[in-house]
């Protein structure tokens, strides 16, 4: 397999990968993923909460942490509720969702853990 029809890395984007036996490896951020998943997981994002967990549209989520939130001088609390989700296409790493009192937040997964 050349350069060309290689992949990008799933974890940073860029396009510097080679492979390395049964492995693919991200020269720019040290990323390894096997080489039969690149072509699922090209296709296929899953969303997954602080813990691993898969998250789906209309779950429920927990806050792990204080937040401050942008455009707001109301910060997201530890245990915030946010209910009914919606999963941002093509994006792995943020979800949608509205607390009680903050309409239309964005939030990293990192941040989260399923209620």
């Amino acid at each position: 397999m050349n350069a060309s029809t290689l992949s990008a890395c799933p974890q940073c984007g860029m396009q510097n990968v080679y492979p390395d036996g049964d492995m693919y490896i991200c020269a720019d951020c040290a990323h390894e993923w096997p080489q039969q998943r690149a072509d699922v997981e090209e296709h296929v994002a899953v969303v997954r909460d602080v813990h691993g967990n898969p998250l789906n549209n209309g779950d429920t989520v927990v806050v792990i942490k204080d937040l401050k939130v942008k455009g707001s001088s109301i910060p997201l609390k530890q245990g915030t509720v946010i209910r009914n989700i919606r999963l941002v296409d093509g994006d792995a790493d943020h979800i949608e969702g509205n607390s009680d009192k903050i309409k239309g937040l964005v939030l990293k997964v990192c941040f989260l853990k399923k209620a």
